[in-house]
């Protein structure tokens, strides 16, 4: 017989109660209660590091542990587990299969999401845990014979998933007022992360003319590589930001303006990407970085005929159709150059935070499988 409750070694954010100052991940052994019917014990292999764990850790917006009443919350929902064990009603998954983890925690009657698993979703746990649990419905299978590593699935469960879901959304905006407009014709922008950056790869894919604004050196290197036009913001000045960056847009888009303009950054160049966009463009977002309350001159965009996109991660059958298009259609993160070990974590959330960190998906092993067994 199963035992009632599971011990696992994570590194766990403490609530407030027990750690008054800043938030750091503590090491720690964590309780949780056995499985049931629906839900699936699995083995994490590899996590990815998301915004949301970095917020949870600033307690901004949210104070996840007080939102959910829970003295301590495992953060983590990105990345690829074994499944070790299944509930008597499971059907998708098996004992043994390697997927990754779909981070839907509590979702409405049409399967969108309301809360995040490992995040403000009660009850759930997140990948930074040598063991954990899952309702069936968190799990999408990698497929078999993959091309790709697994480290690469880790950076692909929630970034790229996320980049679909809006990506649908938005295109169908635009197409609602623009029909007779081909993919040839339109021009999409981002700024922001791996989203953006896996949704401009989506819509290059698609056919469309595509560009982002960043300034790493790395990350314009990865935007060339992928055939992302590069905007390299690091020769802009504060004072004259808006003015070049509205200049460099309007040049490469013979002054036409921006057809679809990710923009999962915030307040700061929020502005901006109203000003770039075209006439009936669609300004679209699936979260924040800098800021996330924005001023709208509604009388404007509605002149405009903008239409403003706002999507909160995806529903399960928009992941099964991401994760079976990215195998076919190469649309994947690249392999990253350095995985983070488990006792390197907390380092790499203050270096992450600190923005020391180039990559837009930080890889870290949890439970690593043997060298033999891993496809770089």
């Amino acid at each position: 017989m199963a035992s009632e409750t599971i011990s696992t070694e994570a590194w766990v954010l403490p609530s407030t109660a027990r750690r008054p100052q800043q938030a750091e991940l503590i090491r720690e052994t964590y309780t949780f209660p056995d499985i049931n019917a629906t839900e699936v014990l699995v083995r994490p292999l590899y996590g990815c590091l998301e915004g949301n764990m970095l917020h949870a850790l600033q307690r901004d917006p949210i104070d996840i542990c007080h939102e959910r009443q829970e003295d301590a919350v495992v953060v983590g929902n990105a990345g690829v587990v074994v499944v070790q064990r299944v509930g008597s009603a499971v059907t998708s998954v098996r004992e043994g299969d390697t997927c990754i983890v779909f981070g839907n925690g509590i979702w409405d009657e049409q399967g969108y999401p309301i809360k995040i698993m490992g995040y403000d979703a009660p009850g759930t746990m997140g990948v930074l845990a040598k063991s954990m649990k899952l309702h069936e419905r968190q799990l999408i299978g990698i497929p078999a014979g993959t091309s790709y590593s697994l480290q690469q699935w880790a950076g692909f469960s929630l970034r790229y998933v996320s980049a679909w879901a809006n990506w649908r959304v938005a295109y169908e905006c635009w197409q609602s007022q623009m029909r007779g407009v081909p993919p040839a014709e339109t021009i999409v922008c981002g700024w922001g992360g791996g989203v953006s950056f896996a949704q401009l790869a989506l819509a290059k894919r698609h056919g469309c003319q595509v560009m982002m604004v960043c300034s790493h050196p790395e990350r314009l290197e990865l935007l060339r590589q992928e055939g992302i036009d590069a905007i390299d913001r690091t020769n802009c000045n504060d004072d004259d930001f808006e003015e070049t960056m509205l200049a460099e847009i309007a040049a490469r888009t013979d002054h036409k303006g921006v057809s679809i303009f990710i923009d999962n950054l915030g307040t700061p160049v929020h502005r901006i990407t109203l000003k770039s966009l075209a006439r009936q463009g669609v300004m679209t977002t699936c979260g924040w970085k800098l800021g996330m309350r924005s001023h709208v001159a509604r009388a404007i965009e509605c002149l405009n005929r903008h239409l403003h996109v706002h999507t909160h991660f995806a529903r399960y059958q928009e992941a099964l159709d991401a994760v079976r298009f990215a195998e076919e259609q190469a649309w994947m993160p690249p392999h990253p150059e350095r995985v983070w070990n488990w006792a390197e974590i907390p380092a790499m959330f203050r270096d992450y935070a600190a923005g020391k960190i180039s990559s837009y998906f930080p890889i870290f092993a949890i439970n690593p499988p043997p060298p033999s067994e891993v496809r770089e």
